[in-house]
């Protein structure tokens, strides 16, 4: 059986650093870690072979030489996938379709020939008969058993596959070389229930881990392969099995000393490891340099309403400073529309912002993914309008609490504000200035000189932000020479994240500024219309009965008549 793996390509987005990519010499951020660890699964004997479109293009020769042809996806990738699906019929070759998506959604992907949502670990058996015409569910859908598809239960949790026999992904399908990190996981799953989270309900509240043996035996693979930069650790959140998470710890730490420390590590986690001083320094000696938080917003009571609690029991910017002093920079997740939300919050995450070392803050208009909390809380309301496509920069896919006309705009002014040249250099700075030296940071080699002079030529001498460019440079050469591979990083990554404001974000929400106020006006117009209808109706209506004078025989036939109308 001849397999082709195909990853969809991603659409111009925040996280796909799409303008960073030609700076660094690299095609894309991570490869596709969902279908390298499907082909580790697959019966040994099969050929595969794996392309990803957001490094190379998908040929017809790559379909034709397969059998199957599987793809995995996210939302945001949807079209991509369809696209794929339909060329792979047009030439002949089924399809199985997999991933977040068609685990959240699977009746959105029936033009694929099978439909595989959920996990993948301990059905491999059962996708191998349905791709061979046995025991094909009716809808040619392959669902988890019942209690895992119930969500965030523990009857769910219960029966979702345990992770210690989960391979190693086959790191060798793709070229590393074109990617700017490698990425591997250590757990699935959160304890925690933000009600807009799709996590929980794919994975569970339960975290499930691989074992530290597990880990070190995929970052064997990667460093046999040649691969020597900085490694993503999946888990949405690393901390989230804590006592797991200590003993991975010390073994990477081990390892990271006994290798010279080639992987410059970084992950996802919640705001409370921030409390936790001997975790933190725990991964600093392994040698992580980041974490993203998921710190939404700085209003509590928006927290509460999320489900959101663990950020309310914490000081956020204490937490963020504690992280970046301690050396993990803190990456942030921003979320506005919430329905407790005001005119007020945009300038509330304005200010929170600005007041902490968080250069890459992510903000995003709050959406119900589908089937979560949120989706089906608002179904119930009556407030969703279309499903979600995993953009969250245009209008939400329900009926916000605040007038939609505001939220747009301030949500356009706070994406200009914060990725203004001026406010996003600024943060920069302020990294750099609390950033100590440790383990994991970036050094300089062959490949960061070559960074630094095309940041230079792009950035410093013709982009609109140089002045910023040489104020950094010049306090890291004076100050922070230990950070100074860092903030040219991240000034190859406000490229991006300026220029794609710039050029794509905000002309987006303007022109749904513009929709919104059409649609506003047609609505208008239509109710002017029906009531112009109802007041000639009416008229019509009186005038009916409303005798002719010459037919009234007598003053009192007429009297008659005015009292009908009048009752």
């Amino acid at each position: 059986m001849r397999i082709l793996l195909v990853y969809p390509q991603f659409p111009l987005s925040y996280w796909g650093f799409q303008h960073s990519m030609k700076l660094v010499g690299k095609a894309a951020s991570l490869p596709p870690l969902g279908l390298l660890t499907v082909a580790a699964l697959l019966p040994a004997r099969w050929s595969l072979r794996c392309v990803d479109l957001n490094v190379e293009p998908l040929t017809d020769q790559q379909l034709l030489w397969a059998d199957q042809v599987f793809i995995s996806g996210m939302r945001i990738q949807a079209q991509s996938m369809h696209e794929i699906i339909a060329r792979a019929r047009a030439l002949g070759r089924p399809t199985v379709v997999g991933g977040p998506a068609a685990s959240t959604a699977p009746e959105d992907y029936l033009d694929a020939d099978l439909v595989f949502s959920g996990e993948a670990e301990g059905r491999i058996d059962a996708l191998v008969r349905a791709m061979s015409g046995e025991s094909v569910p009716r809808d040619r859908i392959l669902r988890p058993c019942a209690a895992t598809a119930g969500g965030t239960s523990r009857a769910a949790d219960r029966t979702r596959p345990a992770l210690d026999q989960s391979p190693t992904p086959r790191f060798d399908l793709v070229d590393l070389s074109r990617y700017t990190s490698a990425s591997v996981q250590f757990s699935r799953g959160c304890p925690f229930n933000c009600e807009f989270c799709d996590i929980i309900e794919i994975y569970g509240r339960r975290p499930r881990v691989k074992t530290a043996a597990q880990v070190l035996a995929e970052l064997d693979r990667l460093y046999a392969l040649g691969f020597r930069r900085s490694v993503f650790i999946v888990d949405d959140n690393f901390i989230g099995n804590r006592a797991a998470a200590r003993g991975l710890l010390a073994a990477l730490g081990r390892w990271q000393r006994t290798h010279g420390y080639p992987f410059e590590l970084y992950t996802e986690a919640s705001v409370n490891l921030a409390t936790d001083a001997q975790m933190v320094r725990d991964m600093v000696e392994a040698g992580f340099s980041a974490v993203f938080l998921g710190i939404e917003t700085p209003d509590a009571e928006s927290l509460a309403s999320a489900q959101k609690v663990q950020n309310t029991i914490v000081d956020l910017r204490v937490a963020v400073d504690t992280l970046t002093s301690a050396g993990l920079e803190v990456m942030g997740g921003f979320i506005v529309g919430f329905d407790t939300d005001t005119a007020a919050a945009f300038d509330a995450q304005r200010e929170f912002i600005a007041s902490v070392p968080v250069p890459l803050a992510m903000v995003g208009l709050l959406s119900a993914l589908p089937g979560t909390q949120l989706w089906r809380r608002l179904e119930r309301e009556g407030r969703l309008r279309h499903d979600f496509n995993g953009d969250q920069l245009e209008r939400p896919n329900f009926e916000p609490v605040m007038d939609e006309e505001a939220l747009l705009r301030g949500y356009a002014e706070l994406l200009a504000e914060i990725y203004s040249p001026r406010a996003y250099y600024a943060r920069c700075r302020a990294y750099v200035e609390r950033a100590p030296a440790t383990p994991g940071r970036k050094r300089t080699g062959w490949q960061h000189a070559a960074a630094l002079v095309r940041a230079t030529l792009k950035i410093g001498l013709r982009g609109p932000a140089r002045r910023e460019y040489w104020r950094l440079f010049a306090y890291c050469v004076l100050h922070a020479r230990h950070a100074f591979a860092g903030a040219i990083g991240h000034a190859i990554m406000g490229e991006h994240m300026i220029r794609y404001t710039r050029e794509e974000v905000l002309p987006r929400i303007e022109r749904a500024l513009r929709e919104l106020r059409a649609e506003r006006q047609r609505a208008a117009a239509a109710v002017a219309a029906t009531a112009e209808r109802e007041t000639r109706a009416s008229a019509g209506d009186a005038r009916q009965l409303t005798p002719p004078a010459s037919r009234a025989p007598n003053a009192d036939f007429e009297r008659v008549a005015n009292a009908t109308w009048s009752s």
